[in-house]
């Protein structure tokens, strides 16, 4: 009987047991971060990524559709990459907090 109740307890669960991103997506963040930093673009990033949280799993399947265009003008396996980390629950989250390590950094 215990059996029936631990699959129905995590049945709807939306918390996936992910594992942590790999080398090239962290590669990745830190060169998204520091670009939009570079360019002052930080706060409207964040803004941005704020108001598109629940869009964050649709807009990486939209990406999967522009792969071929995509590939044909920069390097497919970093978009394949990102595309992969957008998939995930916690990236917006991981995109945000790597964005704000700069401005935490300089009011030390």
């Amino acid at each position: 009987m215990t059996g029936w109740r631990d699959w129905l307890q995590h049945a709807f669960a939306v918390n996936s047991d992910d594992a942590a991103p790999t080398s090239g997506q962290l590669i990745l963040l830190d060169r998204l971060a520091s670009e939009l930093d570079r360019r002052g673009m930080t706060t409207p990033a964040i803004a941005f990524l704020e108001m598109s949280r629940p869009m964050n799993y649709i807009s990486a399947q939209a990406l999967h559709m522009l792969t071929p265009v995509v590939s044909a003008l920069t390097d497919a396996r970093g978009y394949e990459e990102f595309i992969k980390f957008l998939e995930r629950r916690d990236a917006i989250d991981m995109l945000i907090e790597r964005l704000e390590r700069p401005k935490k950094e300089s009011n030390r």
